[in-house]
């Protein structure tokens, strides 16, 4: 061939592996013969081809130092696991500190003392009003409550018993939710687990198949997201033009906020490539689902898809409401809120490992 192009993976490893090649084959290693794709898409091999580069010896280096570490650390413990634990166990410079960090956890949770403490809710209906709502305990006299057993609660609720309780006051305002940025490598593996149960395999497998493409109905074989190795919340104006589009089609001009959404990526991280987002935006899951994918593909797409968009979509805007009710020196607070405008929350909101306590809906009140 006249030109031999180096396009392995965007990442350290796929530059060493070009290096690899480039020394095999003979090639000139100050040659621009190294192309990168962040989507496998005509647009993005397009792109890629038009910018070709010589190798980068520092990424070839960086990996090569991963390699040796990964050996001066495993070539050490993984006989060690394969004694103590099974055969065929490995360990390196992740799985070992990953290791560390739960066997430190697990040494805090066993340290860990365990103490009484009661908590006093309230439940309270509006004059007139059927429907209760609850307020939790959050002052005695001015001070914390630390109710340790139950004697000591026993004798606030005495304190309780004829009291008349009273609304001192009625706090509004308006609280913006944002949506969460789109996903990086890590965030992904952490939300398939929480909404899919998916493993951080399976969660890259299937990445790996929709980056590599499937076949879409009218699209032939196409590549359905972009790189998912990244740590970058990067979006290119072209996939949020694509969003917007979506967005002003199917819920209108009011989703789309005033500003566009720029998510602000960590000190450390490399930011090589983009956020992982659907290649064509216009792609929803349904025409996806329809082309006979797999359901581990449909659902990690839908899931890519919804977090993409929703990201690119208007705060949701709620109102907030918070009372604060008092009777014989005890305070009472309740907080509720009623939603003004549901925004990104129309089509996605987060999950969340520890969901906290659900916020009362309260009935019209006043101070007094």
């Amino acid at each position: 061939s006249d030109h031999v192009y180096l396009a392995g993976d965007p990442d350290r490893e796929g530059e060493a592996i070009s290096w690899h090649l480039a020394l095999l084959l003979g090639l000139d290693l100050n040659d621009k013969n190294r192309v990168t794709f962040n989507e496998l898409t005509e647009t993005g091999i397009k792109a890629g081809m038009s910018h070709p580069r010589s190798i980068d010896i520092n990424l070839v280096n960086a990996q090569q130092a991963r390699r040796i570490l990964d050996r001066l650390v495993g070539y050490k413990l993984s006989p060690f696991l394969w004694r103590k634990i099974r055969k065929g166990l490995s360990a390196g410079r992740v799985q070992s500190v990953a290791v560390k960090m739960i066997c430190d956890r697990e040494n805090e949770i066993r340290a860990f003392v365990s103490q009484e403490y009661w908590s006093i809710d309230g439940k309270f209906s509006a004059n007139g009003e059927r429907k209760t709502f609850a307020a939790k305990l959050n002052t005695v006299d001015g001070e914390k409550p630390e109710l340790k057993n139950k004697e000591q609660a026993d004798e606030i609720l005495k304190r309780l018993e004829d009291a008349e309780f009273v609304i001192d006051k009625v706090k509004k305002s308006v609280h913006r939710k944002s949506p969460a940025a789109p996903f990086t490598t890590s965030t992904l593996q952490q939300e398939a687990s929480r909404r899919l149960s998916f493993q951080a395999r399976r969660t890259m497998k299937t990445a790996q198949e929709l980056y590599e493409g499937v076949e879409i109905n009218d699209m032939g074989q196409t590549g359905l997201i972009t790189y998912m190795r990244t740590d970058s919340l990067r979006i290119s104006d072209e996939a949020r033009a694509a969003a917007y589009d979506f967005i002003r089609k199917k819920y209108g001009d009011k989703y789309i906020p005033d500003t566009p959404k720029k998510y602000k990526t960590k000190g450390n991280a490399q930011d090589a490539h983009e956020a992982i987002r659907p290649t064509h935006p216009e792609v929803t899951p349904d025409m996806v689902k329809a082309s006979g994918v797999t359901s581990d593909q449909y659902k990690l797409y839908k899931l890519i898809w919804e977090r993409f968009i929703a990201s690119q979509m208007s705060n949701c805007l709620m109102d907030t409401v918070s009372v604060d009710i008092s009777a014989n020196g005890c305070n009472f607070k309740a907080t509720g809120y009623s939603v003004k405008f549901d925004g990104f929350t129309v089509l996605y909101e987060e999950a969340k490992d520890d969901e906290g306590e659900k916020k009362n809906v309260l009935p019209p009140i006043k101070a007094g």
